[in-house]
């Protein structure tokens, strides 16, 4: 596992730095990295710099910046000091950034100059000091006169304690109220290494960073775990759409990658099955599974090899696969791993290896944490999922009764999470505790499975299934470009005037949005249980709200 006495930056930072100083450590696409020594040298000149500002340990500094290696940098920077960095996602609005610092009272920011613009309209008594996160420009507060050194060095040694805050994350959540979550280097340290009975890192190994850095998931298993092996990370400098991520998986030839759910299931929907269902011959084979798994298995080789052809961890987690595309990804054998986790446990609880995954489950509990089912009921064994272990956070920031709601006087963590065990010891999720809805006569309906129904019905995007007084109701965004294009392409054929065809293109697909929404919802209950059937299905035009993990922020619309 490991050999260090203390899980503290301040022991492993410098250990890797010197055992793996010539390896590439963090840097951009098509731009030469920083090594493992230059990073300990920026940290070093990070921390210089951070004593002159008058930073001490225990103060709290906010990093609101997308993804870059200097977002590391100050991160390690901070952690190797015992100051408490406070992690904040990069589309989070003025409002919910000034929330984050007044809440924190952080004392400075490190900003990317990309996300200076919503400085403008934050006010907080607490910062003192805006530093420039790209070149370490000092933009208000401190010594103004004061210039980063790269050659400067600390004058103070720091043995920062494994087990005091260290990092305090606020999660938009999916329900609303922003929660700070404390977590310790231990949580987190420990944590990286617990993720290692999924798949082992190695020193040659290459990650690709497409996730935000300030959420944990990619902060502690494509940051930390990466750094502690001496692995290689690399960023994009722009976010990830499809004609930026494309090019650079062929530059880059990863060989892990962290993602969620949507990302597959965008290149399966808007590449995949389009190619699949143009010619007759394919269309007719997807409908039989033998002949099917075939063509999974060559568009497969083929999506293998767009994502730069040395993969061998494809990691997903943040929400529930969809399970048209995890079937796509079991017959392309594509090396992919499904994780289950949450901010407040630092994150990682449960996952499998690639080729040791099974469908629709998420797999065993990770090493030196253990869950159990609470209160499972008795005829299906579903209950909600506990968790205990070294990484399970020291609680919500400022709120001792939040704390107290989801943490046990014996130590075990509540999730809010229903889940169930297989035979072989196999964790699968039902669904978030809040969500379920209990239907008139007791029985528990997973808005969650009718939605996977929903989303694999032709020309829907995403949808949402709530109740509302009494009724079960799904709101539906569909492909309106899609449709729209279809219909032109048609249209062409007949005619050729413009005007005309805009407006009737419009009203078309009005109409073939109301009809697919009427069969849909007699597709939906013709393969339900009685309790769960829609009762009303409402087009929704926009795309939902949605959090950092691209689930979509229920509360919202319930």
């Amino acid at each position: 596992m490991h050999s260090y006495a203390q899980l503290s930056f301040s022991t492993i930072i410098p250990d890797v730095v010197s055992r793996f100083a010539q390896n590439n450590a963090l840097g951009y696409v098509n731009e030469k990295p920083m090594t493992y020594a230059q990073m300990g040298k920026q940290i070093e000149a990070v921390k210089a710099f951070l004593e002159a500002s008058e930073i001490i340990p225990g103060d709290r500094v906010a990093i609101y910046s997308q993804n870059m290696p200097n977002w590391g940098v100050v991160y390690f920077a901070l952690q190797c000091m015992g100051v408490v960095a406070v992690p904040v996602l990069p589309d989070f609005n003025s409002f919910e950034l000034q929330n984050v610092l007044n809440h924190s009272e952080a004392k400075a920011i490190f900003i990317s100059k990309s996300l200076e613009f919503k400085l403008k309209e934050v006010k907080s008594e607490f910062v003192e000091l805006i530093v420039r996160i790209d070149d370490f420009n000092i933009l208000e507060g401190g010594k103004q006169s004061f210039v980063f050194d790269e050659n400067a060095k600390c004058t103070n040694t720091y043995q920062p304690d494994e087990n005091e805050l260290a990092i305090l994350l606020y999660t938009s959540g999916t329900t609303g109220e922003s929660k700070g979550v404390m977590l310790s280097q231990k949580n987190v340290i420990s944590n990286a290494f617990q993720t290692e009975c999924v798949q082992k890192i190695l020193d040659t190994d290459k990650f690709l960073s497409v996730l935000p850095l300030s959420h944990t998931y990619e902060n502690t298993i494509g940051l930390i775990l990466p750094i502690l092996n001496g692995a290689h990370v690399t960023y994009l400098t722009k976010p990830p759409v499809a004609s930026v991520l494309l090019p650079a998986m062929q530059s880059v030839k990863p060989t892990l990658m962290l993602t969620v759910p949507l990302i597959i299931e965008k290149v399966f929907k808007a590449s995949i099955l389009p190619t699949i269902q143009k010619k007759t011959a394919t269309r007719i084979m997807h409908k039989y599974k033998l002949t099917r798994k075939l063509l999974y298995r060559i568009a497969g080789k083929k999506l293998y090899q767009t994502f730069g052809g040395n993969l061998k961890f494809f990691g997903i987690g943040g929400a529930k696969l969809d399970p048209q595309v995890e079937q796509f990804l079991r017959d392309a054998k594509f090396p992919y791993s499904i994780g289950y986790g949450l901010t407040e446990t630092a994150p990682l609880l449960a996952g499998s290896a690639p080729f040791q995954t099974k469908f629709q489950a998420i797999g065993p509990n990770i090493t030196d944490c253990e869950l159990k089912i609470n209160n499972p009921d008795p005829k299906t064994g579903e209950g909600e999922i506990w968790a205990k272990g070294p990484n399970v956070m020291l609680g919500y920031y400022k709120s001792e009764a939040k704390t107290k709601e989801v943490i046990t006087e014996d130590g075990w963590f509540k999730t809010g999470d229903l889940g169930v065990y297989d035979k072989k010891g196999y964790l699968s999720h039902k669904g978030r505790l809040k969500n379920l809805i209990v239907g008139a006569n007791g029985e528990n309906i997973y808005p969650e499975e009718i939605e996977s129904l929903i989303n694999n019905f032709r020309h829907v995007v995403e949808s949402i299934v709530v109740e509302q007084k009494g009724k079960l109701v799904a709101l539906v965004h569909f492909d309106r470009e899609e449709l729209e294009l279809k219909l032109k392409g048609l249209k062409s054929d007949i005619s050729n005037k413009v005007d005309d065809k805009i407006e009737e293109i419009g009203n078309k697909v009005d109409q073939t949005i109301n009809e697919l929404a009427e069969e849909l919802q007699e597709y939906i209950n013709a393969r339900v249980n009685k309790f769960s059937r829609i009762q009303l299905l409402i087009v929704h035009p926009d795309p939902f709200h949605k959090t950092a993990t691209k689930k979509i922020k229920r509360y919202l619309y319930a």
